[in-house]
């Protein structure tokens, strides 16, 4: 595109309404941050003298929204695949949201509700491995919670309570790993 323009093919006006309806395009598949939006118009050849006027006016009507996209991919990712708030945090990160809006909408999912999900997957990873052995199956739960985000501590102990729950002798099992 940017070729096209230098060349005269295409005029600024051109552009920008062609780079419109890529915008509008890629918001029908899929909500996006303006970072992601910027990178796909950027692979597409499109200039950004061209691309930050036309995403401004996406931001003043409000198609294209940071801090709501933000908040949605948190209540998603918590409650549908049950990640932790780090990897949640690492997923703003790389789709270009800032830090103090990630952390606003982080402030959706309290420590509670974190501990909760942590119980829940680790009841749910604790009885696909029934009839391995113990260590494997705390070996194997509290490796799947982690690479859900939580931390070792936390991961830990809500599979030693799964396993007590189920019956398992977790006496012997330290307290942390």
């Amino acid at each position: 595109m940017a070729e096209r323009l230098e060349m005269g093919e295409v005029s600024a006006d051109e552009a920008a309404e062609l780079a419109r309806e890529t915008v509008l395009r890629i918001l029908t598949a899929a909500p996006k941050s303006r970072r992601e939006l910027e990178q796909s118009l950027a692979r597409k050849g499109y200039p950004e003298h061209v691309v930050a006027p036309v995403l401004d006016r996406f931001d003043e009507v409000g198609l294209v929204d940071d801090t709501g996209y933000a908040q949605m991919v948190v209540r998603t990712r918590h409650a549908e695949r049950g990640l932790a708030r780090r990897a949640i945090a690492a997923e703003l990160r790389r789709r270009g949201i800032d830090e103090d809006t990630a952390a606003d909408a982080l402030s959706q999912v309290g420590d509670d509700d974190e501990q909760a999900q942590a119980r829940a997957l680790a009841g749910r990873l604790v009885a696909r491995s029934r009839g391995a052995a113990r260590d494997a199956r705390v070996r194997r739960a509290v490796s799947a919670l982690a690479r859900k985000g939580y931390g070792p501590g936390l991961a830990f102990a809500v599979v030693k309570d799964a396993l007590a729950a189920e019956g398992e002798e977790t006496d012997d099992l330290p307290d942390t790993p």
